[in-house]
């Protein structure tokens, strides 16, 4: 069985996703599952904090546009891998449906995970560190709470993240 087969019933992967999605039933966590979804969808959340960035530190505005398109360009290669791997998303037993939407119905890497775990190196030194990670971890967290995808899904996309945002992060500091 390949990594991105559909994990078999009962393994660890499955029951993992399963653990947050039933966490997910407190009303408190359903509503931020969402929310950290929702505002992580396309990775617009580091989208517009990159642009932000840019249009409010003109000295640096070079460098926050590159380290932006490298955040994109890293959600843009996981939706790549999405198209060729095409596993599905998690099937919850026990009448559970997700909590959130998705925009597309394959879940391996996580393009949440992808471009949360990217902007936290893309923007090393432009925005804090700690709450940078803290805000990726929620939103990585998050896509298990709301039912959509396994724990190896989550993985993955932030591992191609750390790797596309580190590979682009010399560019992005480039002077000219």
């Amino acid at each position: 069985m390949a990594l991105w087969d559909n994990p078999p019933s009962g393994g660890p992967d499955l029951r993992t996703v399963l653990a947050a999605r039933r966490l997910a039933e407190r009303p408190a966590v359903a509503a931020a599952g969402r929310a950290l979804s929702w505002s992580g969808e396309h990775g617009a959340v580091w989208l517009v904090a990159g642009l932000t960035g840019a249009a409010l530190d003109r000295e640096r505005r070079g460098v926050w546009l590159r380290s932006t398109a490298v955040v994109a360009g890293a959600h843009l290669a996981s939706m790549g891998v999405k198209r060729l791997v095409r596993r599905p998303r998690p099937e919850l037993p026990d009448g559970l449906e997700p909590l959130a939407a998705t925009a597309g119905q394959h879940s391996f890497p996580s393009s949440h995970a992808t471009s949360s775990a990217a902007a936290v190196i893309a923007f090393q030194g432009l925005l804090p560190t700690a709450p940078t990670a803290l805000l990726a971890s929620a939103v990585c967290a998050a896509r298990l709470a709301v039912g959509v995808h396994y724990p190896s899904d989550v993985l993955a996309g932030a591992g191609l993240g750390a790797g596309a945002a580190a590979l682009g992060r010399r560019w992005a500091r480039a002077t000219r």
